[in-house]
């Protein structure tokens, strides 16, 4: 299997995964030309993708998907919610590429399971994706990692964890006061600390590939970022580069390939 965020933050999100020749995208919220660049840079073809998941209707998340459903002829999944909030912004999609999602999807040998998380959107979620016997994770925009989003992910050897922001660049920043409401909230987005506690939380033994994503551009800085959570995790005797591989991932280019 072969994965690779092609871009995480704020200003825009899509990740690649592969097994064997069924290959899919979770989410494509940069232009579609953008996305096919970094895509050759994994020497991967945009052309093969057999989904795009969306976790949720934010531009972010959305702002390409349209287009590379036009060009390739890809079929876009999304639960119900997600697609009656997305379906005005994304341009006219062929009614056999509307693929609306109540349950796990199989593409291949791949089977895509979302679940819930906590974000101010229609109905927002993550993935869960098996293959073999084994999992990734990909969880981020969510104001709270609750107790079923645990037991959801502990077993995923590769975990995207969303990594947001720094708590005091976010409260002395210069975003309005009602938007540092909302991103503090358990609808909006967690935290260098709270991602670490979640990483504590899921920590069974097992070596795991975790990434830092989702980063904020304003109220956040890889290097704080990547230092905060492994001071805590070290401060509870988790060895990184051991016990976890601690990834952060990149704005405006791909981050580190995983295959396994």
């Amino acid at each position: 299997m072969k994965f690779c965020p092609l871009y995480s933050g704020s200003s825009g999100n899509s990740i690649f995964f592969g097994e064997g020749e069924d290959k899919i995208l979770i989410d494509a919220g940069l232009p579609g030309k953008r996305i096919d660049i970094a895509m050759s840079e994994i020497e991967e073809d945009t052309s093969n993708i057999k989904g795009i998941f969306i976790t949720h209707e934010h531009s972010d998340h959305i702002k390409g998907v349209g287009v590379l459903s036009r060009k390739y002829d890809i079929p876009i999944y999304a639960n119900e919610l997600t697609w009656k909030a997305m379906y005005g912004k994304i341009g006219k999609i062929k009614d056999e590429n509307i693929k609306t999602i109540t349950k796990p999807v199989e593409i291949g040998n791949i089977l895509v399971e979302p679940f819930k998380t906590s974000h101010d959107a229609a109905d927002s979620c993550g993935y869960i994706i098996h293959s073999g016997n084994r999992k990734t994770g990909i969880v981020t925009d969510l104001g709270i990692l609750t107790e079923d989003i645990h037991n959801k992910i502990k077993d995923c050897e590769i975990i995207l964890l969303e990594c947001n922001h720094d708590v005091e660049m976010l409260k002395f920043g210069p975003y309005p006061y009602v938007l540092k409401k909302r991103i503090l909230s358990d609808f909006g987005h967690i935290s260098n600390e709270a991602c670490a506690e979640g990483i504590l939380k899921i920590f069974n033994g097992d070596k795991k590939h975790i990434y830092l994503g989702h980063l904020s551009k304003t109220n956040n800085h890889p290097d704080l970022a990547y230092k905060t959570v492994e001071v805590i995790l070290e401060s509870q005797g988790i060895k990184i580069g051991q016990d976890i591989n601690l990834i952060m991932t990149n704005r405006d280019k791909i981050s580190k390939v995983i295959n396994l």
